[in-house]
């Protein structure tokens, strides 16, 4: 359940918000959405693969914490074991709302029924200091937001130009640990570097120039990290 209302100082003075990492706080996930504008950042840390969402015709991109659903290698004892946070996981619980009006700014909107409301006051960060203004915890979150959304609003070209020079190719992953079990990894795609490769001056002349170049690069850069991920795997089914 979500309860989403538009954030003010009026109604929210007191909003404290859990800043910790757990299970229990939604960071139980397999994987989140990610856009291009921030591939760099998160292929230092994460794999980037794609999904195809059947019912829109769309690709997603992912990064990728664990192989199993509900499995993130990064959780540990509160925090989150990496230098980066994906947007979509750090902004949480707020989200962009659609403006109240045509040509109106759009709105900073917060679920309510997260898990990481501080309940009755109880310890988190403030995001209205006793003024009523935005603490930098919620500039932060402001600008973060303005960052995902502007992703999300160029994935269409991104994704477009990926189809058009058919840039995506099925990826089935089955990974051996060292205790001799085996994960499989499928449903996902990955870069066709042999066909980035082969390439003309022209497409890549149009992918750079379109800003989609850096990114596809970040993307197959991003791949290398499966065998950190797996790594992370072993380690966590030895320590038990």
């Amino acid at each position: 359940m979500t309860d989403h209302a538009v954030l003010t100082a009026e109604d929210h003075a007191e909003l404290r918000v859990r800043m910790e990492r757990d299970a229990a706080l939604g960071d139980a996930v397999m994987s989140c959405v990610t856009v291009p504008e921030e591939f760099r950042r998160v292929q230092a840390h994460y794999p980037i693969l794609f999904r195809r969402d059947v019912g829109r015709d769309a690709f997603m991109a992912l990064a990728l914490f664990g192989f199993e659903d509900g499995e993130n290698l990064f959780l540990e004892d509160g925090r989150w074991d990496a230098d980066y946070v994906p947007l979509a996981l750090a902004i949480q619980p707020f989200l962009i709302g659609a403006p109240p009006a045509q040509g109106a700014a759009k709105q900073v909107h917060i679920d309510m029924a997260s898990p990481r409301i501080a309940a009755n006051g109880g310890e988190g960060v403030r995001v209205f200091d006793a003024q009523g203004r935005p603490t930098p915890y919620l500039e932060t979150i402001a600008e973060q937001l303005g960052t995902l959304d502007q992703g999300w609003q160029d994935c269409e070209g991104f994704f477009a130009a990926l189809r058009r020079h058919e840039l995506l190719e099925p990826l089935t992953l089955e990974i051996t640990l060292d205790d001799g079990s085996t994960n499989r990894l499928v449903g996902f795609h990955a870069i066709d570097e042999d066909r980035l490769r082969a390439l003309d001056a022209d497409a890549l002349g149009e992918l750079h120039r379109d800003g989609y170049l850096m990114p596809l690069f970040m993307a197959v850069a991003s791949v290398g990290k499966l065998s950190t991920l797996i790594a992370r795997k072993n380690r966590r089914m030895a320590d038990g």
